[in-house]
């Protein structure tokens, strides 16, 4: 999901809701604590370099009950943040705290909550590695003990 896309579903929301891929609700009393630009400048296995932008959301939750937040207040702290940052139409990303460590998501929306969708690792010289397309897809998701409600796909 990009900038202008959050903002759009955000203009049609009275209230914001963020779904974690176990179909588990984040607490509604969270916070994005912030809205940054994130650049990621890497040499990939394969000797290519190169440049990824993306807009960083960090979710949070304290046990502060009384400051929900609301569309039409993120919708004005994006704006803020693409004018102050010179973004542009960044493809987002979300962190929020897991048990072990914080947890990185792309975000999709299934028409009435945002819904985080787990970040794969990938190696984007396959053709310089050698390694053989079957090897690749029987490790992706093999540790995990069962599929994220949250896909794009998946019915949220």
């Amino acid at each position: 999901m990009k900038l202008s896309d959050i903002k759009i579903e955000l203009k049609k929301q009275s209230t914001l809701a963020f779904k974690l891929p176990n179909c588990e609700m984040v607490p509604n009393h969270f916070h994005i604590t912030e809205v940054g630009k994130v650049t990621k400048h890497f040499n990939d296995c394969g000797g290519e370099v190169r440049i990824e932008e993306a807009a960083n959301f960090q979710l949070w939750e304290a046990n502060d009950y009384d400051h929900r937040l609301h569309p039409e207040k993120l919708i004005d702290f994006i704006e803020l943040s693409e004018k102050l940052l010179e973004m542009s139409n960044l493809e987002i990303e979300v962190e929020y705290q897991m048990k072990e460590t914080i947890g990185k998501f792309s975000l999709y929306f299934d028409r009435t909550n945002f819904c985080l969708v787990p970040k794969i690792t990938d190696c984007l010289a396959n053709d310089k590695c050698g390694i053989a397309p079957a090897l690749i897809e029987s490790k992706i998701g093999a540790w995990k003990e069962k599929a994220s409600c949250c896909a794009p796909n998946a019915g949220c």
